[in-house]
């Protein structure tokens, strides 16, 4: 049986493609916000970060009616480190709506996207976004979209897909390949989805099957499962079995006390959920992705969510340092491995592992970014720790071990190609593909272990004035490619605690980069700044000038400092090295050597095999 009253589809793209954007539009225009109403930019991403960094972190559902028709929209994020959100979200829909840049065309996101959903057997509808920049090319595109199918075998089926072109900022759009009249709106985009994207199957009489995708917390109501009713019906008021899962503890029963469905951007009370719609569920705080709401009677589990494994790790442990638990409120391992533990049972796409210090956890992830929004959520939170170098998961293959390989396309002005070749061998990296955009701008796409892409995004940025664009994603695994160059710069150490003076760093600055400037605690192995010379240096950073009876010119006691470079979360884990780690508090980022007395580290270093 088919319900043909509402659809589910999923906005998937790559980064900074106007799958967001779109969303506001489409609200806009089926009226979800009244004309008096005062709407933010990209209001499906609420949270800080989100707005902060520009991207979608995590999916969310909105609901718009159009022509009698429910259309419920999953956004999701465009980035790779947050790939299992996206897998999520595509158990949830029926089809996607594919956003492709009219100037850049297909990314390795779009790649990334467009496989998972294919391996789905998703129908698609293609909306060339941004037809109206300058540099838009969109039949190009378009025949590089119908390739990207091609190269990812499609099968007839999919490859027979609707072309909407649009400028989702202005709520504009048009059927086929053009330019939408100034007076057109998103009419092409939504006809095309209702009449694309097939209604969910699935029989509302069967016994009750409902996989849980997504979990959100209320004030009021304590714990929300997000998910799909596969075949039955929801309904309010009657008693459901919990599975957790096929095979270990039994299913949890008790009554549905508060079931809702999602309304424009809010969730509304409703009675019930039939085969095929979305749902939220309160009253269960044990729920977990991936579980199961069946029939109380028969409970029949369904398989559970299965995502890509991670392929980064580091640690995370209390933080040790001298000046330690003067920001947060949350020190204890007990703290921060709850709070990790919290993370785990929302974020499928994260793992955590014991490590031989009580103190210490392991996490991995999809990428360094994935890992950096959750320690920044954290330090938000009121959290201090101390966090390791990010390094990759190896896998053995055939008895040979393997590393993670990652595909990425640099976008850079092309006076700064070199710039980039020069970087990308250093980092057994190749160059795969090389192609002039518009506007005098290069992009170059190059495949390289996934650890000698660590901190490639920083370098490029200040190597190109911040001109350079990166975007990478995970593709395959290959042996190990042997050992990486170390950084240029050694670490320059504070060698005692106290306050850092204006003498001391005018001093060192002459010998180096500086983290820290006047008038800042410093301690016994902190790292205060980058040597210009690939040694470590152990400095006095505290150091005052002699004061004598003598009259000395002005110009002597005139002290000239130049800016520190101050580290932020991301800069600060990829410049680190293995005997390193960065302090993380609610109000400061600082880099710290593993054992903070000299006579450790030696000790530590004849122990290194």
């Amino acid at each position: 049986m088919t319900s043909p009253s509402f659809r589910n589809v999923a906005l998937v793209a790559h980064v900074d493609h106007g799958k967001t954007t779109l969303v506001d539009a489409m609200l806009r225009a089926t009226g979800v916000f009244s004309d008096h109403q005062e709407l933010v930019d990209r209001v499906m991403d609420s949270s800080d970060q989100e707005r902060e960094r520009g991207i979608t972190i995590l999916a969310k559902a909105a609901s718009v009616e159009w022509k009698g028709v429910r259309i419920n929209l999953v956004d999701t994020p465009g980035h790779a480190d947050f790939g299992g959100e996206v897998e999520r979200a595509l158990a949830l829909v029926d089809g996607i709506v594919l956003l492709v840049d009219a100037a850049e065309g297909p990314m390795p996101q779009t790649r990334y996207v467009l496989s998972k959903a294919l391996e789905a057997n998703l129908p698609a509808v293609v909306v060339v976004n941004k037809v109206d920049r300058n540099d838009a090319r969109p039949e190009e595109v378009v025949d590089e979209v119908y390739q990207l199918f091609f190269d990812l075998d499609a099968g007839d089926h999919h490859i027979e897909f609707p072309i909407v072109s649009s400028i989702a900022r202005m709520g504009r759009s048009m059927a086929g390949v053009g330019m939408p009249d100034t007076d057109s709106d998103l009419s092409a985009v939504l006809d095309a989805i209702v009449e694309t994207i097939p209604a969910p199957q699935g029989d509302p009489g069967a016994p009750l099957q409902a996989i849980v995708t997504n979990l959100d917390a209320s004030d009021y109501l304590g714990r929300l499962a997000i998910g799909r009713v596969v075949q039955g019906t929801l309904r309010a008021g009657e008693r459901v079995a919990l599975c957790h899962s096929i095979d270990e503890e039994p299913p949890t029963r008790r009554k549905l006390t508060q079931l809702l469905g999602f309304s424009g951007l809010d969730r509304s009370e409703v009675e019930e959920r039939r085969a095929g719609d979305l749902f939220v569920v309160a009253g269960f705080p044990s729920v977990e992705i991936g579980d199961t709401f069946a029939d109380a009677e028969n409970p029949v589990p369904l398989p559970r969510l299965s995502v890509d494994e991670p392929v980064l790790r580091m640690t995370f442990g209390v933080n040790t340092s001298p000046l330690a638990g003067r920001d947060g409120t949350h020190l204890t391992s007990r703290q921060i491995r709850e709070r990790l533990d919290r993370e785990v049972r929302g974020n499928v796409s994260i793992r955590i592992g014991a490590t031989s210090s009580p103190d210490v956890i392991e996490v991995a992830g999809r990428g360094e970014l994935q890992l950096a929004v959750l320690i920044e959520a954290m330090r938000r939170e009121g959290y201090e720790l101390q966090v390791s170098q990010p390094e990759v998961i190896v896998k053995v293959i055939d008895g040979v071990p393997n590393e993670p390989v990652e595909r990425a396309v640099i976008d850079v002005p092309t006076e700064h190609v070199g710039t980039v070749t020069q970087a990308i061998s250093t980092r057994k990296g190749r160059v795969t593909d090389m192609r002039l955009g518009d506007a005098g701008r290069t992009i170059v796409t190059v495949s390289a272990p996934a650890r000698g892409l660590i901190g490639l995004r920083s370098l490029l940025m200040t190597s190109t004035r911040g001109t350079a664009l990166v975007h990478q994603h995970h593709d395959g695994w290959q042996p190990w490619a042997g050992d990486l160059p170390p950084r240029i710069g050694g670490a320059m150490m504070a060698d005692r605690s106290g306050t850092s003076t204006g003498f001391a760093l005018d001093n060192l600055q002459q010998r180096g980069e500086m983290f820290v400037g006047q008038g800042e605690d410093v301690y016994e192995g902190m790292i205060i700044g980058e040597a210009s010379r690939p040694d470590e240096m152990v400095v006095n950073a505290t150091k005052a000038k002699e004061l004598t009876n003598i009259r000395t010119h002005s110009h002597d006691e005139a002290v000239k400092l130049a800016p520190p470079r101050r580290p932020t979360l991301e800069t600060a884990i990829e410049w680190i090295a293995e005997d390193e780690l960065v302090e993380v508090t609610p109000t400061a980022i600082r880099i710290r050597k593993r054992h903070l007395n000299e006579s450790d580290r030696r000790i530590a270093r004849k122990k290194q095999p």
